[in-house]
């Protein structure tokens, strides 16, 4: 794609874009018979994945000093990511998992770490600065519905994996809490409720991501318009407070990368406790009762 066509299209860093594609016809699911094997937030992806992958491990071998004491201690970025490890260890996954929160934690730092390594990534300006070379690669990767969909359908595999193994039949049997009569009903409750979990967790990820660059396309989109409308003084009266207005919102964008991330991971973690703690949350309804 030209850097013309990037300018005149302020939406092209917001929609994904194919760069090896495959023909294959699947059905409704391929309208175009066409599968995109590597797009630019596929690209994004593995540049998230082999950040945390390079990054973590170093910043995480930083320490105060060579002491006996100092070697225990993080300084710096190491130090922050101890705390975020920390804080979801005691605060998120000890207090709803319970005995299983050693079990699952891994699982939840590498959720939050990689939706916000995404989310961040998707804020730099790599479209723009790489188009005049002819390159498309940036955009934001949880912007993608299919994206977070996949993220959520690993929860959703996890959370039924796992309340199989922890609950067995007592998971199996919470599906149907009601009279035997009502099980049909009550199943079919239950298992829309199991996909809504997933379908929330999806939805939410990619809508508020998504919002905030249709937001920012739209403001330059006005920008550019205004400048061939009424010209260089017109556009650039227009311009000024659209361009304040783009700055506050980068900085609102920012807030909502950690927040997303963060409510992703919370939820995971919810949904997968209400798998694994099926003999808890029953002997807790008995106590009630």
């Amino acid at each position: 794609m030209s850097w013309q066509a990037t300018s005149e299209n302020p939406l092209s860093h917001v929609v994904p874009h194919p760069l090896r594609t495959w023909d294959l016809d699947l059905g409704p699911f391929t309208p175009e018979r066409v599968v995109t094997v590597l797009s630019d937030q596929i690209v994004m992806m593995i540049v998230a994945g082999l950040l945390l992958c390079a990054v973590l491990p170093l910043a995480m071998r930083k320490r105060r000093d060579a002491s006996d004491t100092g070697r225990l201690v993080t300084t710096g970025f190491a130090g922050f990511v101890e705390l975020i490890c920390e804080y979801f260890r005691k605060q998120v996954a000890e207090p709803l998992l319970g005995r299983h929160a050693d079990r699952f934690i891994k699982y939840v730092w590498s959720v939050f770490f990689f939706i916000l390594t995404m989310n961040l990534l998707g804020l730099l300006p790599l479209a723009t600065v790489l188009a005049p070379a002819g390159w498309h690669l940036g955009g934001t990767a949880t912007g993608n519905i299919w994206v977070t969909a996949t993220l959520a359908t690993m929860t959703l595999v996890l959370m039924v994996g796992s309340g199989l193994r922890y609950g067995g039949k007592a998971y199996l049997a919470h599906f149907a809490p009601g009279p035997i009569w009502l099980s049909p009903l009550m199943v079919a409750l239950e298992l829309i409720g199991l996909v809504s979990k997933v379908f929330a967790l999806a939805v939410r990820l990619f809508a508020n991501m998504l919002a905030g660059h249709v937001l920012l396309a739209v403001l330059v989109s006005m920008i550019l318009g205004a400048g061939q409308a009424l010209g260089m003084a017109g556009g650039l009266g227009v311009a000024i407070p659209l361009v304040i207005g783009s700055i506050a919102i980068t900085f609102l964008e920012i807030f909502v990368a950690f927040l997303q991330a963060f409510i992703f991971t919370y939820l995971t973690t919810v949904f997968i406790s209400l798998s694994v703690n099926v003999h808890h949350d029953d002997h807790q309804e008995a106590a009630a009762h």
